[in-house]
C-alpha cells in the first residue's frame, strides 16, 4: 500500500508556484489506480479539478533550460518529495514502502 507524502496545503503551494511561471510548465498527472492523464498547461483550475487525494505523483515537463531553472527553484521553495528527470520533475503524492525520497 503507498503511502501518502503530500497534503493538501503543499498540493495547492505546488499548483500557486507553478501558476505564477510564465510561461507555466506542462503537468501530466498520474493516479492512484494507474491512469496518466494527457498533458495540460492550466494549473489553476485544471490542476485541482477532483481534489489532490488520488495523485500519486505528478509529471512537470520543461520546454528549456531557463524554464527548468526557474521550475527548480519554484520546486524548492515549496519543498515537496520528488526527482529530477530528463523531461523536467516528478512531485511524489505517494511512495511504497522503502522507496528512497528526496525533497527538491
Amino acid at each position: 500500500m503507498p503511502n501518502p507524502v503530500m497534503n493538501d496545503t503543499k498540493w495547492d503551494e505546488l499548483r500557486l508556484a507553478m501558476y505564477a511561471l510564465d510561461p507555466p510548465p506542462s503537468f501530466r498527472t498520474c493516479a492512484t489506480n494507474g491512469h496518466c492523464a494527457l498533458p495540460d498547461r492550466e494549473w489553476f483550475y485544471h490542476f485541482r479539478d477532483g481534489g489532490y487525494a488520488w495523485i500519486r505523483y505528478v509529471d512537470i515537463d520543461t520546454d528549456n533550460p531557463v524554464q527548468r531553472e526557474l521550475v527548480r527553484a519554484a520546486l524548492k521553495k515549496v519543498h515537496v518529495p520528488g526527482e529530477e528527470r530528463p523531461e523536467g520533475f516528478r512531485v511524489f503524492g505517494y511512495v511504497e514502502d522503502g522507496q528512497f525520497l528526496v525533497y527538491l
